[in-house]
């Protein structure tokens, strides 16, 4: 029996929400090929599986958050298989559709209700399961507004309101013995109580949120975004961000560019954009400006000794900052592979765990959005991240003459703990330098 774990999939990760299970127990899986997707604030991607083999068990149910190095399932590999796809079948007599749906819960009328539910809004939760049941909620009337149309706790609550809380259709059963007639009586009294109850009656369906117009939609965040939100407010609480901003003559990278770009993309298949010849120089910068490739650890400087550039991708529902290691140690071609290989997989949700840790400085090409400058965060726990802007040509005054160049605006966000704004202008200056003065050949 081998174990399948929740992997780590960043320095700063400690945890992760499994999103989605590819395979059902009792189904057979090839090394390698993928068993579950997961998502954290660095990365949204699906989970190879450790070895060979039938899957046993499921250990964590979809939509979960749990710790690195959790069990999250258990793989049959060789002769365990056989034995692996019994125990799923006892499973499923209860419940055929779902395999993931708890054993101890077979037991409910309201069973079939929930399977029917999972088919369509995606799997439940025990908690939702169990409010079902003990409110004989019919599930298929419940419109769900999770990830996937998943039905939440919520949902239920707010379907109880709608429906006058059905939870006293329960009670309704313990009220004989307390029948005593006695009770008619008070009725006309309390006729001023049954008026003060009306607007109780009508608040609880109608404001699900304070100030909500009508027509407004309420979609609750993806795991991915409430991660990725924390992680910059915790950015945000940990650095003393400042943002030095350089404009830059890109000419002669222009003209480069324009020479190579063709050759480029009919050899290696990908286009040649801006973005390498900033991740060279900015290379080059860092080995001069060691400090900027560094981290904090309390009181203590971390200086590392590689160069591993983080690279922010924009998703569809959110970003994320895989990185190339020993990026010093590439040509320009070399590193505009990396990013449209990285680029690629991180949008098929196709990255490694290693891909996206171990970065020691990051930057940011908004520019390809159009933006002409912006204020980056800080990728913690590192000290920097460097934000290019988009190359436009634009009329410029040299040797008192106006002459059309290439521009754009490289803008440096540094932790001001410990990067003074002299040094970080020294190493966007070194940057600038680079760029204004390129002579490399492309080939």
């Amino acid at each position: 029996m081998i174990d399948v774990v929740m992997p780590q999939m960043g320095e700063s990760i400690v945890e992760g929400t499994l999103t989605k299970w590819l395979k059902k127990p009792g189904e057979t899986i090839g090394r390698d090929e993928p068993l579950f997707e997961i998502s954290t604030d660095k990365v949204d991607t699906e989970i190879p599986s450790p070895a060979a083999g039938t899957l046993a068990e499921v250990l964590i149910e979809e939509g979960k958050t749990v710790g690195i190095n959790t069990i999250v399932a258990r793989i049959n590999d060789g002769a365990g298989a056989a034995s692996a796809a019994a125990p799923a079948a006892p499973q499923a007599k209860p419940e055929a559709p779902p395999p993931p749906a708890p054993v101890p819960e077979a037991d409910g009328s309201p069973e079939p209700v929930a399977t029917v539910v999972e088919e369509t809004a995606g799997p439940l939760s025990p908690l939702v399961r169990k409010m079902a049941r003990e409110n004989n909620i019919d599930l298929s009337q419940v419109k769900g507004t999770g990830a996937g149309n998943r039905i939440t706790k919520q949902d239920l609550e707010t379907y109880l309101a709608s429906k006058g809380a059905p939870q006293q259709k329960q009670a309704e059963p313990p009220a004989p013995p307390a029948q005593p007639q006695a009770a008619p009586p008070p009725p006309p009294p309390q006729a001023p109580q049954a008026v003060a109850t009306i607007p109780q009656t009508v608040e609880v369906p109608s404001p699900p949120r304070v100030g909500e117009a009508p027509g407004t939609r309420v979609e609750p965040m993806s795991m991915m975004r409430q991660s990725i939100a924390k992680h910059m407010v915790f950015s945000k609480q940990t650095s003393a961000h400042v943002t030095t901003v350089h404009k830059v003559d890109f000419t002669k990278v222009a003209k480069a560019r324009d020479k190579a770009k063709g050759n480029v993309q009919a050899q290696y298949g990908f286009s040649l954009t801006f973005l390498p010849f900033v991740l060279k120089a900015a290379c080059v910068g860092l080995r001069q400006f060691p400090i900027l490739n560094a981290s904090i650890d309390g009181t203590n400087i971390i200086y590392h000794r590689d160069i591993n550039l983080g690279i922010a991708v924009a998703l569809e529902n959110g970003l994320i900052v895989p990185v190339i290691r020993n990026a010093d140690e590439k040509s320009v071609i070399g590193l505009q592979r990396a990013v449209a290989d990285l680029a690629a997989r991180a949008r098929s949700r196709h990255l490694r765990p290693d891909e996206v840790q171990g970065g020691t400085f990051s930057i940011t090409n908004f520019g390809s959005f159009g933006s002409v400058f912006a204020t980056p965060v800080i990728n913690q726990p590192q000290v920097a991240i460097l934000g290019t802007g988009t190359v436009e040509k634009t009329p410029v005054v040299i040797d008192d003459a106006i002459a059309i160049r290439s521009i754009a605006y490289l803008a440096l966000t540094f932790d001001h703990r410990l990067i003074d704004g002299a040094l970080a202008d020294q190493f966007t200056a070194k940057v600038k330098s680079i760029l204004e003065g390129w002579t490399e050949e492309i080939s």
